[in-house]
């Protein structure tokens, strides 16, 4: 286990000037990406998506719930455990209090191909209250490229081709159920899709990793190690 040097509070006091220093240029430049993403432009939905959720079939639209702006979180499915991913799980036990987004007309909600019963169950184990709507059956995962089948759609994953991610060793990104967070916008009846990130890109959601981050030991675990919240002290889970 790394641990911190010891040092005189004038040597600390030193260290953490200059680390400032990089955490506010870090700071600056997050800024400055945040309105390069809020300039992109957008494209219209231009295919009738249908979802399940506890009051049945609902639209894209649907997901609105009125508002101006749409976030949807693309949680993987894992069919070999009948349940959602354990690395998407530690995302969404992250989500905060839907109000304050709501407040700024933006709607939040979580989309997975896994069957609507199956998920809503999960879901349910999960403590989670955010909405939650099944894509399966539907293009939706195809087309915002969280699900992988080349029987249905060319392989594609944070904007690289299957040529590229094999030549990059990221064969794992080829095929089946991944991971994504989609941005979308609505003028009256129409649709847009303003932005969308997959891999690292969700890590910001992560506010466990943003506080461990602050800690001597950081992050102990990587993503793909999570377990779910109700695993831990397990041994047997098989999350783990």
């Amino acid at each position: 286990m790394n641990r911190p040097a010891v040092a005189s509070r004038e040597e600390w006091l030193a260290a953490r000037t200059r680390l400032l220093a990089e955490e506010k240029a870090l700071t600056h430049r997050m800024d400055e990406v945040a309105a390069l993403r809020r300039a992109l432009p957008m494209v219209a939905i231009d295919k009738d998506y249908v979802f399940e959720g506890p009051a049945g079939k609902v639209t894209l639209a649907d997901l609105f719930d009125r508002r101006r702006q749409l976030i949807v979180y693309h949680m993987m499915w894992r069919w070999d455990l009948d349940a959602g991913c354990p690395s998407c799980a530690l995302l969404l036990d992250n989500v905060g209090h839907l109000a304050h987004l709501n407040a700024q007309d933006t709607a939040f909600a979580v989309v997975s191909r896994g069957p609507w019963e199956t998920l809503d169950r999960y879901r349910e184990r999960m403590g989670w209250s955010f909405p939650t709507y099944s894509s399966f059956g539907s293009d939706f995962n195809y087309d915002f490229h969280v699900t992988q089948d080349e029987s249905v759609a060319p392989v594609e994953y944070n904007y690289r081709t299957k040529a590229e991610l094999e030549a990059r060793g990221e064969t794992w990104h080829t095929d089946g159920e991944q991971p994504g967070t989609s941005v979308f916008w609505r003028d009256d009846d129409t649709v847009f899709h303003t932005y969308s990130s997959y891999g690292r890109g969700g890590d910001i959601l992560i506010g466990t990793h943003q506080y461990l981050d602050l800690t001597p030991l950081g992050r102990q675990k990587h993503v793909g190690e999570a377990v779910h919240h109700d695993s831990y002290g397990d041994a047997e889970s098989p999350c783990h």
